[in-house]
């Protein structure tokens, strides 16, 4: 029953130590054709993972994936690229809990305009920390 099943991948990026970079255009255009090769129409949703890309890039290509129509509901269902600002703002510390939860809704609210196409980097005013890639060579979990 395909009808039930969210599918939860990563895009397709260059390889964290290839020195390679792409533009989310490029990272969209190469997820969605894989995508359209093996995921049939009747898979509702594809939420995808950040997959050690910063918080910034990973909205920017969830962004640049819903620019024109797909077959499914395309979103995300990281959390790395949710919490990590928010926890480095937060630090442990309780008088830093109002600004963690306030980043945590930001990275939320970027991301659900994000998942409808809507992501405007300029109006964002993004934390640089949001700009920090999250990989981690030789991580396993």
């Amino acid at each position: 029953m395909l009808e039930g099943v969210l599918l939860k991948p990563s895009m397709v990026t260059p390889g964290a130590q290839s020195g390679t970079k792409a533009d989310a255009t490029t990272i969209a255009d190469y997820t969605l054709r894989a995508l359209k090769k093996v995921v049939p129409p009747a898979v509702p949703g594809i939420m995808f993972l950040s997959g050690g890309q910063s918080e910034v890039e990973a909205t920017l290509n969830l962004n640049a994936m819903n620019q024109s129509p797909n077959p499914w509901h395309i979103s995300f269902s990281y959390a790395r690229a949710l919490q990590n600002t928010t926890l480095k703002t937060w630090a442990g510390k309780d008088e830093n809990k109002v600004a963690a939860q306030a980043k945590l809704l930001q990275r939320a609210a970027a991301n659900s305009k994000a998942q409808l196409g809507k992501y405007d980097p300029a109006t964002a005013d993004e934390d640089a920390s949001a700009l920090e890639g999250m990989y981690v060579k030789d991580y396993s979990y």
